[in-house]
């Protein structure tokens, strides 16, 4: 079987993009290090209103500014304005009913994870799926992260989820007709916010934005196509009807809500339109496995905005789960860092565990996650392994030799390896995983968090929806204890069901 790894520490980027380049193994940080690259999207702003309705008249206003309302939403009281310079910005906040206007900005995030890619054209016919038995997927085998929470003791007492509940994933869209997640994916309540290409820090160049690649390539396929991977991975983990690999549901409904673009970015106001429209339409949980930070003196009053739309979210019942990020920084000490979204209100923060080789501890901290005694609610399995002075133990898995105990998933077809040049028109150059043969593997708290949103589905089917803190208690007090520092526990799906 080949099998190609691209690891690397990756700096400044929201999560980690697929490579299909031989590199060297993973690389631990220098140090850890939270990342707080605070980039103003030029002419871009979110305005906050004074309460949860918009003023009269709005729109007319932005537009005598020079600007455009790119989207607004009268129950938060929240908006996003585009077109506008600083002074139209400033009066902008002068206008009755208008509490604060900020510039829209993206936070990057260091991001010590990799990605492993693996063939899988011997699979049997992929239209054979394991819905009543996931732990009957062909690659089963290789998810020690589901045997590690007990997500087989559910399947086999028929906890499977319902597909009355609703999942969206924020993230870099889904490949939602990928074996695994065919049938799965309700695009009639699936969108893309990626109007825009949204570059990341120090990049001068901008590529085609995601909408319009899928416009203009791909006029037959959804928006939320995904063309980076990462949305895809973290989709599966959630819910699967394990053809290949399972989920920790196999009919729980899923809706990609796509935040972020190609490149693994996307703006802050995206993602909380994005939070907005998932709660808006029927999602009982929200994944996001993305995040950042900020000063929060040099940029408090982007908490204010936050905690609106948060808090508008938990009263529709949505509950949001989040992953911790992977800098290996201690959350509960990080000065005056705001780390999104763990330090927003009602999430639950999760941070990595998993096997450092193949015979290690399956909850054993993850090199790279952040923790906190108080930051973190609990832990879930994301990959793991094992440094060394010259790079990273090599061990024997079911998948091959290899160095981190990685969260599979099939590949996107439509993830972009490169654009074309100019004077082309910034065409995608898609990957060998076109021929939708191949899988991903990766590790990072972006891979922590679904397992969490897949527990949050099942107890959902199990006693209902639209009580958010009392789902959020009972994964809580169900979890296995393991290090404080990485909240009340590892996360265990038959404890959470009473199997």
């Amino acid at each position: 079987m080949h099998r190609t790894i691209s690891a690397a520490a990756l700096t400044a980027l929201v999560l980690a993009a697929c490579s299909t380049d031989v590199v060297a193994p993973l690389k631990t940080p220098s140090t850890p290090k939270l990342a707080v690259d605070v980039n103003t999207t030029s002419g871009n702003y979110v305005v906050l209103m004074r309460g949860n309705a918009m003023p009269k008249g709005f729109a007319e206003s932005v537009a005598n500014l020079g600007g455009a309302v790119t989207w607004s939403h009268a129950g938060a009281g929240f908006a996003t304005v585009a077109g506008l310079d600083a002074a139209g910005a400033v009066k902008l906040a002068a206008i009755s009913g208008v509490a604060d206007v900020e510039s829209d900005i993206e936070v990057g995030l260091g991001v010590p994870a990799g990605v492993a890619e693996a063939d899988a054209s011997d699979l049997a016919d992929p239209s054979i799926s394991s819905v009543t038995n996931p732990a009957a997927a062909a690659r089963y085998v290789w998810q020690w992260n589901m045997r590690s929470i007990g997500a087989q003791t559910a399947w086999a007492a028929g906890k499977l989820g319902s597909a009355a509940v609703t999942v969206a994933i924020l993230d870099t869209g889904i490949d939602y007709d990928a074996p695994d997640l065919n049938g799965l994916v309700d695009l009639t309540r699936s969108t893309s916010f990626m109007s825009t290409y949204v570059r990341a820090p120090g990049q001068t160049k901008s590529d085609s934005s995601d909408n319009y690649i899928s416009t203009r390539f791909f006029p037959t396929r959804n928006a939320i196509s995904d063309y980076n991977g990462h949305g895809t991975n973290v989709a599966t983990q959630v819910s699967s009807k394990a053809v290949a690999l399972a989920g920790v549901t196999s009919k729980t409904k899923l809706i990609g809500v796509k935040v972020l673009g190609s490149n693994g970015y996307g703006s802050f106001g995206g993602i909380l339109n994005g939070i907005l429209w998932a709660a808006d339409h029927g999602a009982n949980v929200a994944n996001m496995s993305l995040g950042g930070g900020f000063s929060k003196t040099a940029a408090g009053r982007y908490v204010a905005i936050i905690n609106r739309v948060f808090n508008y979210a938990k009263q529709r019942g949505m509950l949001i789960v989040v992953a911790a990020g992977n800098d290996a920084a201690d959350l509960d000490h990080n000065g005056n860092e705001f780390v999104t979204y763990c330090d927003a209100p009602h999430v639950i923060c999760v941070a990595s565990v998993g096997l450092p080789t193949a015979t290690g501890d399956a909850d054993a901290p993850a090199f790279y996650s952040n923790f906190g005694r108080s930051a973190i609610s609990v832990a879930a399995p994301g990959g793991n392994a094992s440094p060394t002075p010259s790079g990273y133990t090599i061990s024997t898995w079911p998948w091959g030799n290899d160095i981190a105990s990685w969260v599979w998933s099939y590949c996107s077809k439509t993830r972009i390896a490169r654009f074309t040049a100019p004077p082309a028109t910034y065409a995608p150059i898609l990957t060998v995983c076109v021929a939708g043969n191949r899988l991903s593997g990766f590790i990072g708290t972006s891979q922590a968090s679904p397992h969490v949103a897949g527990l949050a589905a099942l107890l959902m089917a199990e006693y209902g929806t639209g009580q958010p803190q009392k789902i959020k208690e009972l994964i809580q007090e169900s979890a296995v204890p393991i290090d404080p520092l990485y909240g009340r526990g590892r996360i265990s799906v038959s404890n959470a069901l009473g199997l």
